[in-house]
């Protein structure tokens, strides 16, 4: 396999660990804390959790190791979507525990959680590990979505582990992941397996954060590659001057993505969805508003420009909801059977306006009839529309592109409108990783193995005071069950971890809201270039704007 240049001298960088962590395995002692409650529900978390609710939170510092000294077998998963930086988890994981015993062992299960239950696994070696060092991507052994939620999947696992000797799983995954290793640290915890489980906190989204976890690991070098581009795309803006580019980031259930983009590049629109669901704003309220940077900026010439639009903010659309909500129980059962017979999208159309009330039928009929069809062709298993799959960044440029229309028809706009479309999704999730994220997936990975040598279960790896220099990180663990409530799902109440959206009245937000009514006319484009791994400190380490922000003392 040909290895390119940057490859390679990659493979040689040395991953920067927490002053506390660099001093030896022999040297890393534990400062415990206060005890631990969950973020809401307590009793009933308490209740779910009985062996490994309300324990203390750590941390690590200088001084004599007092763990207890026996050989560990650790076994590691890669759970969900990639993120760039697990593989350096896993090789921080790989040195702490071969530096604290050269007989340690590390098996990676492959594939996600179902290499558990298949005992489907490498153990790993140094030449192995030595190949993916500070790379992008999980291909190191592979990632998947199986979810580890039952007692008879806990109960699998556990004999797999038995099998090896396995001492402690780690799991490296977003919000979902982190509660299945909270559920099964439980049960190992209630059976006496004598197995550990330890999460990491793994998404580029950047909605598994809170006042412990600061950042979740890969949001820096996803966000780095994207507003790359978009600062690319703003450039090309600037200088063809007739196109209007609307561009789709990743994001789901947050805006993280969206928001850290466009502090990082200064688009003229940038749309949060927590802000569209907290002020009601209807799909013409938000075309009227990216309509209005359109004429503006037109009146002084420029009819170009760009707009960032989150993955899922029309879900955060109140009637849009609705709509939804209503075309899924329009083709619930045998009536989806119907509607598909029917011969011509005509006929399909006077279905609709027939199953629909009034207000969402007006809903449905400002909507471009690519986007139409776009609801009613794509399904997910359980027959429902699947919201993410709809081409938002097409559906705001058409929305836009009438009300540009009604008001040349007014007199009231005389400037051109030719939108361009542009979705960064895949792009970032498996880039080289940043040094930040370089060097904090590897202390999250070092640190992991030290909370299983000093024997905590149910913990999360937690790197802190992040917006410093990694020598200035501080290292160490708290309970999982600390970042949990209780939702209804499915007719049942079960235990979450809540996802973190962009706050409002946060720092972040406030500096672009201050300073977005500028962007929306004038181009005040930022153009961030490459991702940069050599050269200054200020240059190559730095992390993300809303983390900046946030840590501004």
């Amino acid at each position: 396999m040909k290895i390119s240049s940057l490859q390679t001298a990659r493979y040689e960088y040395a991953p920067k660990l927490p002053t506390m962590l660099r001093g030896g395995i022999a040297n890393i002692c534990v400062k415990e804390g206060e005890e631990t409650h969950s973020v809401a529900d307590q009793e009933k978390v308490k209740a779910l959790f009985p062996n490994t609710y309300g324990k203390k939170e750590i941390t690590f510092q200088n001084g004599e190791n007092t763990s207890e000294a026996k050989k560990q077998v650790v076994g590691v998963i890669l759970s969900g979507g990639q993120a760039p930086g697990g593989h350096n988890v896993i090789c921080g994981l790989y040195d702490a525990l071969k530096a604290t015993n050269p007989e340690n062992v590390l098996y990676g299960f492959k594939n996600g959680p179902i290499g558990l239950i298949n005992d489907d696994y490498l153990i790993f070696d140094d030449e192995y590990i030595n190949a993916y060092r500070n790379t992008g991507g999980f291909d190191i052994i592979g990632s998947g979505r199986t979810k580890l939620e039952t007692t008879e999947q806990f109960a699998v696992v556990a004999e797999v582990c038995k099998k090896h000797g396995i001492t402690a799983i780690v799991i490296i995954g977003g919000d979902d992941s982190n509660t299945n290793a909270a559920v099964l640290a439980e049960y190992f915890a209630a059976n006496n397996t004598g197995v550990q489980v330890i999460g990491c906190p793994k998404t580029i989204d950047g909605d598994l954060k809170n006042e412990d976890i600061e950042c979740s690991f890969g949001f820096d070098t996803a966000t780095k590659t994207y507003a790359e581009i978009i600062g690319n795309i703003e450039r090309d803006a600037n200088s063809a001057k007739k196109y209007w580019h609307f561009v789709k980031v990743m994001g789901r259930s947050a805006s993280h993505v969206a928001l850290e983009c466009a502090l990082k590049t200064q688009p003229n629109v940038c749309l949060i969805s927590e802000e569209v669901a907290a002020k009601k704003m209807s799909l013409s309220q938000l075309a009227d508003y990216i309509a209005d940077s359109v004429a503006n900026r037109a009146s002084n010439g420029m009819n170009f420009g760009v707009a960032i639009i989150p993955e899922g903010v029309v879900e955060f659309v109140p009637e849009f909801s609705v709509l939804i909500h209503e075309i899924n129980e329009l083709l619930a059962g045998a009536k989806a059977d119907a509607f598909n017979a029917l011969p011509t999208w005509e006929d399909k159309y006077a279905f609709i306006e027939k199953g629909l009330t009034v207000e969402s039928m007006a809903v449905f009929a400002i909507l471009p009839q690519s986007i139409q069809q776009q609801l009613f062709l794509e399904r997910d298993p359980h027959g429902n529309v699947q919201v993410s799959l709809i081409e938002s960044e097409k559906l705001f440029s058409a929305l836009v592109a009438a009300k540009l229309a009604e008001r040349k028809a007014a007199g009231t706009y005389t400037g051109k409108f030719n939108p361009l479309h542009h979705f960064l999704g895949y792009e970032g999730r498996c880039a080289f990783p940043s040094n930040f994220d370089a060097d904090y997936c590897y202390s999250l990975g070092y640190n992991a193995f030290m909370l299983i040598q000093y024997g905590y279960n149910g913990y999360l790896s937690k790197i802190s005071n992040l917006s410093k220099p990694a020598t200035e990180w501080v290292a160490g663990g708290m309970p999982i069950t600390k970042m949990m409530n209780i939702e209804r799902r499915h007719g049942e109440d079960k235990p979450v971890i809540k996802k973190a959206l962009v706050e409002l009245d946060g720092a972040p937000f406030k500096y672009f809201e201050e300073r977005r009514e500028t962007w929306a006319v004038e181009t005040a484009y930022v153009y961030p270039g490459a991702i940069q791994y050599y050269g200054p400190a200020e240059v190559c380490d730095i992390t993300t704007v809303t983390l900046a922000l946030e840590q501004a003392k």
